[in-house]
């Protein structure tokens, strides 16, 4: 597997190695050893799936306590995904990295603990897979509002985002106390 940094340290696009012939393809999408060699560690605990139609916007996401680490992926379609770091203290606070993620490159996005996480779905419909290393806690949950001005995140032109309940009305960062947030360490 590729292994490559993004500008947000931490936060790594995997592309598995593929091995693919006339009759289809075959990848390892999880391999402990391999992704704990490359700062992937702790237990994942939970695996989700979500199916979505083209439009769809879930997002931005984070818990705090409980915080999730999410490596994500998707099954079949295409997304725009992205991380933005919330993490008091931290160098990067309010930056954020945005990577396609498709059923053709295969690719797969680590999200750490402590990031706030979305994504929108650019294919007619997407089937989107997520290890997390917490489990759900909705009482934890925070919504940051997907278009934060402050965030400047590059969504699609064009797309007119559908949004949940919860996540229209999430907040702006400045909007959240700092106490809210999970806080930086150096080094984790």
């Amino acid at each position: 597997m590729n292994v490559v940094e993004t500008s947000l340290p931490g936060v790594l696009i995997i592309e598995p190695k593929v091995w693919g012939d006339e009759r289809g393809y075959f990848f390892e999408s999880f391999q402990a050893e391999r992704y704990q060699a490359h700062g992937i560690k702790g237990t994942f605990v939970q695996d989700n799936v979500s199916y979505s139609r083209r439009g769809i916007l879930r997002g931005l996401h984070m818990q705090n306590p409980n915080p999730q680490g999410k490596l994500v992926q998707v099954l079949q379609g295409a997304v725009l995904d992205v991380a933005v770091d919330v993490r008091v203290g931290s160098p990067h606070f309010g930056l954020s990295v945005a990577v396609e993620l498709s059923s053709d490159n295969k690719r797969q996005l680590w999200v750490p603990p402590g990031f706030a996480h979305g994504f929108i779905v650019t294919s007619e419909t997407a089937m989107f897979a997520y290890k997390c290393t917490d489990y759900y806690a909705p009482a934890s949950e925070l919504s940051i509002l997907w278009n934060d001005p402050d965030l400047e995140i590059p969504w699609p032109r064009g797309l007119e985002p559908q949004l949940s309940a919860k996540d229209k009305v999430g907040r702006r960062l400045k909007d959240i106390s700092p106490g809210e947030l999970c806080r930086y360490v150096a080094g984790a």
